[in-house]
């Protein structure tokens, strides 16, 4: 079974990004996340994917995964760390890195130009993002990094308590 560590710290030389996920605030200090729907129901997630040789950098692989998945903008990703991905199966562990952003817009819902799906948005307070991602520890730690980024660029001090579907 795998083993998930999270690091708010730089990637260390040599280690595989194998993704890279943004964790995207509107101004009312809401997380955007994506419902995606499969064979064993829905389930929440972030928006992001895999680096693709074409793009300039996590930050630019994080603003296309974004526009593509959810179809929207958002203001200057910030690295926050990385989640530590070991199989422990005998191949070396790899990194999937988190960024933070601001939602500048956004925009009609379309199909995802990777697989054609149509994703539903969310916007959920951070401390009920984290239970709707239902990644355990990791994953709270990993959207209260965010928020802490976020809320004091942005001059956030409290989240608008409903949720809502965009």
């Amino acid at each position: 079974m795998a083993k998930y560590e999270w690091a708010a710290e730089q990637v260390p030389d040599g280690m595989k990004i194998t993704q890279v996920y943004c964790i995207m605030f509107d101004r009312q200090g809401r997380v955007m996340l994506r419902l995606e729907q499969g064979p064993d129901g829905s389930r929440y997630s972030l928006a992001g994917g895999r680096p693709e040789p074409f793009d300039d950098g996590i930050e630019a692989t994080c603003r296309r995964e974004v526009l593509e998945e959810v179809n929207t903008e958002i203001e200057p990703p910030v690295y926050i760390g990385y989640q530590r991905v070991d199989e422990e199966n005998g191949t070396p562990a790899y990194a999937q890195v988190r960024m933070a952003a601001m939602i500048r817009t956004i925009r009609e819902k379309r199909p995802d130009p990777d697989n054609g799906e149509t994703y539903d948005r969310c916007m959920a307070v951070p401390e009920k993002a984290a239970e709707f991602l239902n990644w355990g520890d990791v994953g709270y730690e990993q959207v209260m990094a965010a928020k802490d980024v976020v809320y004091r660029l942005y001059g956030i001090t409290a989240a608008a308590e409903a949720e809502e579907w965009v």
